[in-house]
């Protein structure tokens, strides 16, 4: 293994590539089919699906990623080992290339037949899922897998697609068009016209000009087509802490699901820079790292992911097929299912202010993650908001920020804010708190923030400070807006009414039609926590049985796993 891969990998690396037994290897066995590669034989190639899970039984395989113009090993793997990472356990195309060093002998244990082995092997099947997302996080720390990102720093398209490809956790280069060696030279290899900038190279050889998330995850396989004559027991619609609970709980007990996002997973919570106050986690842990186990998670148990991809309509199926419910979803694909969970959670609120789009996506965030701690190193930033998202946010960028003016409309943190940060806030000397107060002006040039002016509602005093960073934690509205014409009952705020306020016809969680049903933020009445969303996302299953035995579906045994249904 190569110095830089030993670094990264550490202590962890006998979790990362251990070494298997002769009883472990017979457990295997009845899962995957014998497989022989000659001496230099690629075995896969990064940006193509690979075959499964690959059990060496002799010889070697060296597993290399991809630099500019060199190729590095990650690891060789000899007998006893196994070939694959995460991207192996959903059939994704592989972020690493293996080739036979000699003649080699194995068994490949295919992508569905791997969710087998986790569940019917436990205890193996732990030590592989460790291993599995350890060898993702060491390709996302070396920043050297993936697809690359070519364009000026601090440009809007490239940041907004780094920050996808972030909190989708898929390993990928940023290269500096204007700094850059390795990117002027990629740049005049393509013949890209600088005003295309930026365009993404993907591991497969496709070049992208500045791409939309949905092409983009295309192009790398995070996206796939959906399957139209599939039909499953259940579509959640959002990838937050609420839908990804349902999704685990559906499918461990049998349950096909599909899950559909329109941006990535995570949600909201997948924002915060630390949550300190979930059950479990008494060192805290961060929203994107919680999120990521509970996708992986879903995934295990067999959860189909369509990430990004947008539900537009929900309908009433009329055919015979055992389908109730049509999802209509970007380019003009569509869900069969025989329930509906929708968990499509709050969109943020935007401040009202006149030039405020002007800004957003290179200096007005509504995300603190390490992208944008990075780009205010050093510099002064504005935070407005009072509740828990805004005080972890602000308490984050007071570690990379010369300092934090923290903004609140209230007269105090106290009444919407966790004592532990109101706390933890008064203790960092570069956090400003200014109560009482709202942002009057944005000034700039070109997208780029200058200048930001706030006044105070009590005294009327006026200030104008030179920041290039605003940070927008002020709350979110209910994402309904697609229910428009979808006959589900909304409250005057547009929450979904669920529930006994429907009447008592209406079982728990189960909106104004049969089979739908709500779960966290979108949610009329819902508590407004991590905790809570994850609640109702396992709370909801025992619905959706009880639903699917009524509609006459056949019963599911819990803690199976039944393949999908084809119609």
């Amino acid at each position: 293994m190569s110095q830089s891969s030993t670094a990264i990998f550490g202590a962890r690396r006998d979790q990362a590539f251990p070494t298997l037994s002769e009883a472990d290897i017979d457990h295997m066995r009845r899962f995957g089919e014998a497989s022989a590669y000659a001496a230099g034989e690629h075995i896969i190639k990064a940006g193509d699906v690979a075959p499964g899970l690959i059990v060496v039984l002799s010889g070697k395989v060296d597993i290399t990623q991809d630099g500019l113009g060199r190729r590095e090993t990650i690891v060789t793997h000899g007998p006893g080992s196994f070939v694959g990472e995460l991207a192996q356990l959903s059939a994704r195309p592989s972020l690493v290339n293996a080739e036979a060093a000699g003649p080699v002998e194995a068994f490949v244990i295919p992508s569905r037949r791997v969710r087998d082995l986790m569940v019917q092997e436990a205890n193996l099947g732990e030590r592989i899922m460790r291993a599995l997302i350890l060898r993702r996080v060491g390709l996302l720390e070396s920043a050297t897998s993936g697809p690359i990102i070519i364009g000026p720093s601090g440009n809007a398209d490239v940041l907004r697609l780094q920050g996808f490809l972030a909190r989708s956790g898929q390993p990928h280069r940023v290269l500096d068009s204007g700094g850059d060696p390795c990117a002027k030279t990629l740049v005049e290899r393509f013949d890209v016209d600088p005003h295309h900038l930026p365009v993404v190279l993907c591991p497969n050889g496709r070049l992208l000009m500045n791409p939309s998330e949905k092409d983009l995850a295309r192009c790398i396989g995070l996206l796939r087509p959906i399957d139209a004559d599939t039909l499953y027991d259940v579509a959640i619609v959002g990838a937050g802490p609420a839908g990804l609970a349902a999704a685990v709980y559906a499918a461990s007990e049998g349950l096909s699901t599909i899950v559909l996002d329109c941006r990535a997973f995570g949600g909201q919570a997948g924002a915060s820079s630390r949550i300190e106050n979930y059950l479990g986690f008494p060192t805290g842990i961060t929203g994107m790292a919680l999120m990521a186990r509970a996708y992986n998670q879903a995934q295990k148990f067999g959860v189909e992911m369509v990430i990004p991809d947008e539900a537009k309509l929900l309908s009433a199926a009329t055919d015979n097929s055992g389908a109730r419910y049509l999802l209509d979803v970007g380019d003009g694909e569509t869900v069969r299912t025989r329930s509906v969970v929708i968990a499509s959670g709050a969109r943020y609120r935007r401040l009202d202010v006149a030039n405020l789009s002007q800004f957003e996506g290179t200096s007005v965030h509504y995300w603190a993650s390490p992208i944008e701690g990075r780009l205010c190193a050093g510099q002064e930033v504005a935070l407005v908001g009072a509740g828990n998202s805004a005080g972890q946010a602000a308490v984050y960028l007071a570690s990379h920020a010369r300092k934090v003016a923290l903004l609140a409309r209230g007269g105090s943190l106290d009444a919407s804010m966790s004592r532990y940060l109101v706390e933890r806030i008064k203790a960092q000397p570069n956090i400003e708190v200014l109560t009482e107060t709202e942002i009057e002006a944005l000034e700039g040039e070109e997208g780029n923030l200058a200048t930001v002016r706030w006044r105070n509602r009590v005294s009327g005093q006026v200030t104008t400070r030179p920041i290039s960073h605003l940070f927008l934690f002020i709350g979110a509205d209910p994402n309904t807006d697609w229910l428009a014409q979808c006959n589900v009952a909304l409250d005057a705020k547009g929450f979904i009414r669920t529930g006994s306020e429907l009447g008592p016809e209406h079982g728990l969680m189960e909106t104004s039609r049969s089979g739908v049903f709500a779960i966290g933020d979108v949610r009329c009445g819902s508590v407004k926590r991590v905790a809570a969303a994850v609640g109702e996302g396992a709370q909801v299953v025992a619905a959706l049985h009880a639903y699917l035995a009524r509609d006459g579906s056949p019963a599911v045994t819990p803690q199976s796993m039944v393949p999908r249904r084809r119609v």
